[in-house]
């Protein structure tokens, strides 16, 4: 199959020659552009920004609907560059779209991650979860302007307006999503929180661990708040590698 297109599932052809990749799915009201910041690779693993269908330079296309309707179409648009070991991450609404993809991929057979890094979000079967999910058009405008002075960016009221819509997608898509029980598709999980995080608490995030193979559970606490993966700080670099190596070493160890 030749590379996806610019415009599509990934910014960016991956390179042929990578020793790993790390897809990145975005938060919820933006898309792949959020991983601007980030390098091109963290160790051996080659950063590859998810676009999801219905923002940025696909906002023409229609919204994925629900999690497991985006997780569907995902794994089948990544699944030719699935060919060596991957990881995945997903801030906040874009754990939860990672974890669905993952749990895609193992319930039709397909290789999974070997890490799900799930950073600022409660496993699936304890949400949905958030202040965001409850606010009305007004609030969620401010804190979408709030986002873009993150990204470095000066507010515009008609790129809010079409932000705005979205985010209510990919907040509808939140709300409906909800496990009745654990799920663990294969992949060693590290659940990533925040130490000056306003919205999810690192101690909210221990459920993860049901969604992880025994032995295959982290969960680093870093510096930082929501927003802070978005610079791409080193000590999140550092533990991207760190993680997805000993994970790698130890999947190969029990086979």
């Amino acid at each position: 199959m030749p590379p996806p297109r610019r415009g599509k599932w990934l910014l960016r052809a991956p390179d042929p020659d990578a020793r790993a990749r790390l897809f990145c799915f975005p938060y919820s009201g933006l898309g792949a552009s959020m991983y601007g910041r980030w390098p091109r690779a963290v160790g051996d693993l080659e950063v590859c920004a998810v676009q999801p269908p219905g923002r940025e330079n696909r906002i023409r296309e229609p919204h994925h609907g629900g999690y497991p309707e985006l997780a569907d179409l995902a794994a089948t648009a990544l699944l030719p560059h699935l060919d060596r070991p991957f990881a995945f991450f997903g801030h906040c609404g874009g754990a939860l779209a990672a974890f669905a993809t993952a749990a895609r991929l193992a319930e039709t057979g397909g290789p999974v991650p070997t890490v799900l890094f799930a950073s600022s979000q409660v496993a699936p079967h304890e949400g949905p979860f958030g202040r965001f999910l409850s606010m009305s058009d007004a609030e969620l405008s401010v804190e979408l302007g709030e986002l873009t002075r993150a990204l470095g960016g000066v507010p515009d009221p008609d790129m809010i307006e079409l932000g705005l819509g979205v985010l209510r997608a990919d907040l509808a898509a939140n709300r409906g999503y909800r496990l009745d029980a654990p799920l663990a598709p294969g992949s060693d999980v590290c659940a990533v929180g925040w130490s000056a995080d306003a919205e999810i608490r690192p101690d909210q995030m221990g459920g993860w661990r049901d969604c992880a193979p025994e032995g295959g559970f982290t969960a680093p606490v870093l510096d930082g708040g929501h927003h802070a993966f978005l610079a791409a700080p080193e000590h999140l670099l550092a533990e991207l590698e760190l993680t997805f190596t000993r994970s790698l070493a130890r999947h190969r160890g029990t086979r």
